[in-house]
């Protein structure tokens, strides 16, 4: 017999398609952009991306389970284990992308002369597969046997066979508030969150000392660089503090459940707390967009190109700061011809004659 969805429930519904309807375009936007821009091709980005397609997963696949579980559908114990493990996947998926790129950021101000001789995108890409297996590791883990699948046999006064169990599918009746809170949050949420915290402030305070020293140097070039690694440093310290605000709620009422059973927490709070983690995958591409210069400007050019039909006419007038340290013929606005000069009117006029921008694609 099919389940009767009440007002509360559809209400809650349409809260998390209209979060996957935003998070998911916006994270399919930074991977684009990744991909369309050469300058956003490096180590950095390449994590920003795979925290980007986590984000597109928790759209795409946790949001969809969420609601079938709030829903609550009778069905096996372990079918519905499997549809509460992909939201621990992609959560542990989302810190340790986090804390890659939290290294990252410091070994490029710790060890900038050498940085591009150590982060190597062979490196890069072997870290980002370790992140996703050990994120499979710790997610699937109540898969392995550490689930309510013996409380549920206790309760219900049965045998020790291997019988299956039908039952309402909710997270709590499947996932183990032990697992949750000891080895979850303790093990794999906490540390990693505080070790972020230390890492980037000690970023902000090597960059700080580059930045005094510089001061009374003549040479502006080394200023410059700590001066736009600051500015990054603070819109990914953003980010990863969002996560921590997004998370931390829940965590704590998952605490609150485990070590005080007579407490009885507001389901109100609950599912304030579920929409803060659902709705953190959209707001990454946010703040990209209003702190990361690189990302504005190639989310604008997409915008025109792609959506608005049109070609963009000024794409090719951005300066050499717009897309980093990066020859313009690496981030893909003239292509095939040596670095020009743009302070120089002529040089201007023949980069604009010479490699107009592709044109838009007809939209019919």
């Amino acid at each position: 017999m099919a389940q009767s969805v009440s007002a509360f429930q559809a209400a809650y519904i349409t809260i998390e398609v209209l979060i996957a309807l935003v998070s998911v375009p916006g994270n399919v936007l930074v991977i684009w952009a990744v991909k369309k821009n050469q300058a956003l091709q490096d180590a950095t980005f390449s994590f920003i991306v795979s925290l980007a397609v986590a984000d597109v997963a928790v759209g795409t696949l946790v949001i969809p389970l969420a609601i079938v579980i709030n829903v609550g559908p009778r069905m096996e114990f372990y079918t519905c284990l499997s549809v509460a493990c992909p939201v621990l996947i992609l959560t542990e998926s989302s810190i340790l992308a986090l804390l890659a790129i939290a290294v990252d950021r410091y070994l490029r101000v710790k060890i900038p002369l050498r940085y591009k001789s150590v982060v190597t995108p062979k490196r890069a890409a072997v870290a980002i597969a370790c992140c996703w297996i050990v994120s499979l590791l710790v997610g699937l883990t109540p898969m392995f046997g550490w689930n309510n699948l013996n409380k549920i046999r206790r309760t219900q006064e049965a045998n020790a066979s291997h019988t299956a169990f039908i039952i309402r599918c909710q997270f709590e009746n499947v996932i183990s508030m032990e697992y949750m809170v000891y080895f979850n949050f303790f093990v794999w949420v906490l540390p990693p969150l505080l070790l972020m915290l230390i890492i980037y402030l000690e970023v902000f305070n090597l960059i700080r000392k580059q930045l005094d020293k510089k001061v009374s140097s003549s040479s502006s070039d080394p200023q410059k660089y700590y001066g736009k690694e600051l500015k990054i440093a603070k819109s990914l310290a953003l980010v990863l503090f969002l996560f921590a605000l997004s998370w931390i709620p829940l965590h704590t009422l998952n605490c609150i459940t485990l070590f005080c059973s007579s407490c009885q927490t507001p389901s109100i709070l609950t599912y304030i707390a579920i929409f803060l983690t659902h709705g953190n995958s959209a707001m990454n591409p946010i703040v990209y967009a209003f702190r990361i210069k690189k990302f504005r400007t190639t989310f604008l050019q997409i915008w025109h190109q792609y959506i608005c039909c049109e070609t963009d006419k000024n794409a090719n007038n951005l300066d050499n700061n717009e897309l980093g340290a990066w020859p313009l013929q690496r981030a893909g606005t003239i292509p095939d011809m040596p670095f020009l000069d743009l302070k120089s009117p002529f040089n201007v006029q023949r980069a604009n004659l010479a490699s107009p921008l592709p044109h838009a694609h007809n939209c019919k």
